[in-house]
């Protein structure tokens, strides 16, 4: 199966799930050691995982969270000859004219400089919502932070992450969901503040909640997330 992580994270996310199962993740455009590019899209990022679903011997289920869900319906919708089944978990489905415009100035600010790295992982913590949940040294965290001065770039620390990645926009998941050609579990955790489960429901009858876990509900409980494709 192939793995998409959230606005913020890395695939390392998805550690969790691949030491259960043969899965493929990788870090979407603008994230961890994937290249920056000059603008960022829903669609865009599907385009870039393309040429990696192609190259499944069959079609496979994309598994995504929040933002990587929106990018999995996007991928089931251009291609839905390679995508068996989506599982968009934790996508934000409601956007307040507040939000939106919050996401939008986020995008607008230059990358933030820290004088140490352990700053900088505190920092990819909070972004990625997993603060409380991962620990500085857990490998999930390599890759998320870099070393300026090994980038030639000067002193200090920065996130993987492009600033700009905020702007990816206000998806369409209804309009996604209609045009997929597979089958889609919406799911979130019991305790996840982005999005409700009567948001889900009224976008898919079938929601699912997991019970007892939070917006990184793939982080908290692998088995739980897989269940969701069965």
């Amino acid at each position: 199966m192939l793995l998409l992580h959230g606005l913020g994270a890395t695939g390392g996310v998805w550690r969790g799930v691949e030491a259960i199962t043969p899965a493929t993740a990788l870090d979407l455009p603008g994230h961890g050691a994937a290249a920056w590019a000059s603008s960022y899209t829903f669609t865009g990022h599907a385009q870039a995982v393309l040429p990696l679903l192609e190259a499944f011997d069959s079609p496979v289920p994309v598994v995504g969270h929040s933002m990587g869900g929106v990018v999995a319906l996007e991928l089931a919708v251009l291609a839905p000859e390679r995508v068996s089944r989506v599982v968009g978990l934790g996508i934000k489905v409601a956007w307040p004219p507040e939000d939106a415009a919050r996401a939008l100035a986020m995008a607008q600010r230059p990358a933030a400089t820290y004088d140490t790295r352990a700053e900088a992982v505190e920092r990819f913590l909070r972004v990625s919502g997993l603060a409380g949940l991962v620990a500085p040294d857990d490998p999930m965290v390599e890759g998320a932070v870099v070393d300026r001065a090994a980038m030639g770039e000067g002193s200090g620390w920065r996130l993987a992450q492009d600033p700009r990645t905020f702007g990816v926009g206000v998806p369409d998941i209804a309009g996604l969901l209609a045009a997929a050609g597979c089958p889609v579990v919406l799911a979130r955790g019991e305790h996840d503040p982005m999005v409700g489960h009567e948001q889900l429901a009224e976008l898919a009858g079938d929601a699912v909640t997991l019970p007892g876990l939070g917006h990184n509900a793939h982080v908290e409980d692998p088995a739980a997330v897989l269940a969701l494709l069965t």
